[in-house]
């Protein structure tokens, strides 16, 4: 058992007086390339960290749930046979069991103790990795068949339609179907998958800029309805069926509005990358890699308009260290995290360099977080001696 579960059975041993039936991890996930492509029916590239939310559980007699956060330190407790929306986190749990209800599924209750390493807020998936736990413990728990794509879509939908985020399909995806030492090369229209393997003498760094940012009150969905606007106006499905030759055809034939242009043209660019950047793993080019993250940076920068000037201020100081192949932020954006790829032998001393340069220029200080490509959702028994199919 590793030592995080291993804590984390003990812990709820000691709230519900034995130990867990289940344990369940979802990691977080970061865009190595390919942003505010999703909803545009684009390509994205994510993988998965090494942070994840945990879930101990056991399974009950009845039709409840009750799940215990540590980082809220707060309880959500519900009926399966009546859900009610309410606020707060328990809404992303509540949600997942309304969608798998919605399809039919029969659930059953469960108790469990919930932690989370996942930064909350910073673009990292948080809310996508505890829905897709939450997902894993109601299958293991109600004996449901775990097809990782169909539950990613059910998790999204909870997230549409029941807390009310118009999320892509990217983060639940990721999620669930990673692969340990890949990135996932998806299409966000096809919902076609490949895993792409990740050069072992290259590490990410996610670095978070200590800046927030909430999806509600940002300009998220002013952006997407520029893209949807631009789209119509371009006279095609999504953004994603233009190349940047057509777009260029076609804004100038309909005298697209600028605004809308460099928005469009971050879309369709961004694509290109990401297939640009899938060519690049494939051929262990590590060095293109990172020039097309940084141009995804610039392009986000100034044609989508999406960094700020925290955000700006890391990716600078990551590019000016020897080890850093490339960096851009990454999410939403208007705060968060950045990405940099780095030398695995030199991210120690990358990291030293960022930590002192960054807060010496912006007054802000940042957490860094070091990680491989990780495993998607997994389920063990409570006694990790069964790793059941994901």
């Amino acid at each position: 058992m590793d030592q995080p579960f291993a804590a984390l059975s003990q812990r709820f041993a000691s709230r519900f007086g034995e130990a867990p039936a289940f344990l369940v991890r979802a990691p977080g996930r970061v865009n190595l390339i390919g942003e505010h492509t999703d909803y545009n029916q684009g390509f994205v590239l994510p993988l998965a960290l090494e942070h994840s939310v945990r879930i101990a559980l056991r399974p009950r007699r009845d039709r409840r749930v009750r799940l215990y956060s540590e980082n809220f330190q707060q309880w959500v407790e519900f009926s399966l046979e009546k859900l009610e929306k309410a606020q707060g986190w328990g809404e992303y749990v509540k949600g997942v069991a309304w969608a798998l209800q919605e399809e039919g599924y029969t659930l059953q209750g469960w108790e469990g103790l919930l932690e989370s390493q996942v930064p909350i807020g910073a673009g990292l998936s948080s809310s996508a990795a505890l829905e897709v736990a939450v997902a894993r413990a109601f299958a293991a728990v109600s004996s449901l068949p775990w097809d990782g794509k169909r539950m990613a879509l059910l998790c999204q939908k909870a997230e549409n339609e029941w807390v009310g985020v118009q999320c892509g399909i990217m983060d639940q995806m990721i999620s669930a179907l990673a692969e340990r030492g890949h990135a996932l090369f998806l299409d966000c229209r096809t919902l076609e998958t490949q895993q792409v393997p990740f050069p072992s003498l290259a590490r990410i760094v996610v670095m978070d800029s200590g800046t927030r940012r909430t999806l509600s009150h940002s300009a998220y969905n002013e952006r997407r309805q520029q893209c949807e606007e631009a789209a119509r106006l371009l006279q095609v499905p999504a953004l994603r069926d233009l190349s940047p030759q057509e777009l260029d055809q076609r804004a100038a034939r309909v005298r697209l509005d600028q605004v809308l242009y460099r928005r469009a043209r971050h879309v369709v660019t961004e694509n290109e990358r990401v297939t640009r950047t899938v060519q690049a793993l494939q051929a262990g080019d590590v060095a293109a890699v990172g020039a097309l993250l940084n141009e995804s940076h610039r392009s986000l920068d100034q044609d989508f308009e999406v960094t700020n000037q925290a955000l700006n201020e890391l990716v600078a100081v990551a590019w000016e260290h020897p080890a850093c192949y490339g960096a851009r932020m990454v999410g939403a954006g208007f705060g968060g995290c950045a990405i940099a790829l780095v030398k695995e032998e030199a991210t120690e001393a990358f990291m030293e360099f960022v930590r002192q340069a960054y807060t010496q220029r912006s007054g802000y200080r940042t957490e860094l977080y070091p990680s491989h490509p990780e495993q998607g959702v997994e389920c063990y028994s409570g006694m990790m001696d069964d790793r059941r199919s994901r």
